[in-house]
This record gives structure tokens, C-alpha cells and sequence, in this order.
């Protein structure tokens, strides 16, 4: 089992940045694939990025390929999202999640945190 919690959310103009993190505890040390996806309000979830096991390999959904970067610390421990150029579209609850393969979209990924809610205006 993993647990996950992120953090970093908050609000931001057009255009600002934010930084994401997710802390991954439990059973992490067989290694995980691990992501972001996002939920905006009346709205279906929708994938923002993942890497894989090794962090060599992310992948991003076009909305957000050139702007946010997936990255992981050395232990494969803590997950981050760095969100640059922000847009209002952004808007939405940013979780965290992870799994044994890379089933894309990271949404389908069977461990997920409770979320941290990013907002652009």
C-alpha cells in the first residue's frame, strides 16, 4: 500500500508558476510509476503527466507538454510538478498518484492522494 499527500497548491495570475509536490510513503521501495492528474469543478478527471519507474521516460498530455515538468527527488520519494505559464483552463484539483505499471492516464493509477487545489485567474 502507498500513501500519498500533496502539497504546494495555491492561486496564481496567468501566467505565474506554481510548484506541486507529492510525498510517497509505505510501500515505495520496490519502485513506482507515479503522476498527476486534475479535476476541475463539474468536470471529468484528465491526466497532466507521469514518469516511470526509472523517472526516465515522462509523458504529458498536450495541454500542459512545454509548460509543466514531472520530475522526482533521488529516492523516488517525493514527486513534483512544476507548472509554469499558468492558464485559467489550469484551474482544478491536482492529485497525486501511483502504481505498480504505467497504465496511462495516471488517473487509472490504483494509489491516489486527496488532492491540492491549484487556481489561475
Amino acid at each position: 500500500h502507498v500513501q500519498l499527500v500533496e502539497s504546494g497548491g495555491g492561486s496564481v495570475q496567468a501566467g505565474g508558476s506554481l510548484n506541486l509536490s507529492c510525498a510517497a510513503s509505505g510501500d515505495t521501495y520496490s519502485g513506482n510509476c507515479m503522476g498527476w492528474f486534475r479535476q476541475a469543478a463539474g468536470k471529468e478527471r484528465e491526466a497532466v503527466a507521469a514518469v516511470d519507474q526509472d523517472g526516465l521516460r515522462p509523458k504529458y498530455a498536450d495541454s500542459v507538454a512545454g509548460r509543466f515538468t514531472i520530475s522526482q527527488d533521488g529516492y523516488k520519494s517525493i514527486l513534483y510538478l512544476e507548472m509554469d505559464n499558468l492558464r485559467p483552463e489550469d484551474t482544478g484539483m491536482y492529485y497525486c498518484a501511483a502504481d505498480m505499471t504505467m497504465n496511462w492516464p495516471p488517473q487509472f493509477f490504483g494509489f491516489k492522494g486527496q488532492g491540492t487545489q491549484v487556481t489561475v485567474s
